[in-house]
């Protein structure tokens, strides 16, 4: 297998078990969104440090021992990811896993305007044609749901903005992601521990496999991260960023289809325009990644 057939197969199943997450945790109730949260972050820390000791890769801690300005930047990066995480929990535990779809469909569009907003970044005419699409978008589902979608509106604000922090951090994917657990883990383990002196713990309350699902939420968690990082250091980004939606896709199968959860005419027309500017995004990308190579040729 080449080293593209390789980053394509990473790249699927990190995706594929982004898309299907939704599954795992309905499996973790009846813990509460905050205690799967709490959970997620403590294993992740257990698993993570257990890879990184059998890999001998702790080389990374130097760089932030020589660089201790970092620091802010991996705790804001930390709590943009937990309110990424317990908003993606809260959306699936309180059956609204369209919204969380679409909040990861309209991901790529928020680091677009996050690049103008932010970087001062000039956008060509077909990413503010996308941009625009998008916003008719969030009108339209906006009057579908009677309020403004929040739940995907943070998931993608949340989400965005972590990348842009990570993008100047330059830590390796699993260093990365045992730091960030670290900071978030003191307040998750003091949670834990006032939920089980409050006699609220499912842990260890609800059967070995309910415990055992708990745990291993830092596996699956760290996996796909690393399947990710594999894969977007063998694919070209154009690649990468097309290979993104297939979580998303997934998510909206699931919903509908496995959760049943409604999706009426005015919902699916809004759906349509984001899938529309995804489109006009995709392409344009693809085109200018093609002219760049031309020029450089």
């Amino acid at each position: 297998m080449d080293e593209t057939r390789r980053g394509l197969a990473y790249g699927l199943i990190a995706y594929a078990i982004w898309g299907f997450f939704p599954l795992y945790i309905r499996l973790l109730e009846p813990a509460g969104p905050v205690e799967i949260l709490a959970h997620r972050v403590v294993w992740s820390v257990v698993f993570v440090a257990t890879l990184l000791s059998l890999t001998r890769a702790w080389s990374f801690l130097r760089t932030l021992r020589d660089r201790p300005k970092r620091l802010g930047g991996i705790a804001l990066a930390a709590v943009l990811i937990g309110i990424n995480w317990g908003g993606y929990i809260y959306g699936v535990h309180s059956e609204r896993v369209v919204e969380t779809a679409l909040g990861y469909f309209i991901t790529p569009l928020v680091v677009v305007l996050l690049g103008v907003l932010v970087l001062g970044e000039r956008l060509r005419p077909a990413q503010w044609a996308a941009l625009g699409v998008s916003a008719l978008a969030v009108l339209v589902l906006t009057v579908d749901y009677g309020r403004l979608p929040y739940l995907a509106l943070t998931l993608a604000a949340s989400f965005g903005t972590y990348g842009l922090v990570k993008k100047n951090l330059a830590l390796p994917p699993s260093g990365g992601l045992f730091v960030e657990s670290a900071v978030l883990a003191l307040p998750a383990l003091a949670y834990l521990a006032w939920l089980t002196a409050s006699g609220g713990s499912t842990f260890g309350t609800e059967g070995a496999g309910h415990l055992v699902l708990m745990v291993v939420s830092g596996a699956a968690t760290a996996i796909p991260l690393i399947l990710f990082a594999g894969a977007a250091n063998r694919l070209p980004l154009t690649a990468v960023g097309i290979l993104q939606y297939v979580a998303p896709i997934l998510q909206l199968l699931v919903a509908v289809f496995v959760f049943h959860e409604p999706m009426p005419p005015v919902r699916l027309a809004g759906f349509a325009l984001v899938w529309v500017a995804l489109i006009i995004f995709t392409v344009d990308g693809i085109r200018a990644t093609r002219g760049a190579v031309v020029v450089r040729g």
